[in-house]
């Protein structure tokens, strides 16, 4: 009895290992194969920046008293929703994306003849957001020079980006 039990444990062990066994597939097997592709990505921004200074290095002109000094924007601030894809296109997906898009010469930047597979990052069209939850950007303070004083403030409100398509390829 016990040298049956060995036995048929032996051969559940070789059939497990022979349904496990990885071989090799050729290339051009492999592109006959499909299934899903792509990956979701979603982020909920909240990006602080304390300030933002541009400075000006030009000498001040004695006679109209311009150049030189800074202007800083401070308490910058980018929050709310970001929903994107991304999937490999072939390059005939590629290139109907792109005039799609209205892009006229992509031969211009793709080697349209040679170019391969390229990555495509997109803000789907159809993504639905929350009322108010579309990006946005504000700035608390904009200050010249070493002033403390404040020309104001600026923000960019509700910035609804889907439908934007980026682009990735070797060459």
């Amino acid at each position: 009895m016990k040298f049956i039990s060995i036995a048929v444990a032996a051969a559940l062990s070789s059939l497990a290992l022979s349904a496990s066994a990885m071989t090799p597939i050729k290339d051009a097997d492999l592109s006959a194969v499909t299934g899903q592709d792509g990956v979701s990505i979603a982020a909920n921004l909240n990006v602080k920046v304390d300030s933002f200074v541009y400075t000006d290095t030009d000498a001040v002109d004695t006679t109209t008293g311009l150049g030189g000094g800074s202007v800083s924007f401070n308490g910058i601030k980018v929050n709310g929703l970001i929903a994107a894809s991304i999937d490999i296109l072939s390059k005939n997906s590629f290139l109907a994306a792109a005039g799609a898009a209205g892009v006229t010469n992509p031969g211009t930047f793709y080697d349209a003849a040679n170019g391969g597979d390229v990555v495509q990052i997109a803000i789907p069209a159809d993504v639905q957001v929350a009322a108010g939850k579309f990006l946005n950007v504000s700035v608390d303070a904009i200050k010249m020079g070493n002033s403390t004083a404040s020309y104001g403030s600026m923000a960019m409100n509700q910035l609804d980006l889907r439908g934007t398509q980026v682009w990735i390829w070797a060459h």
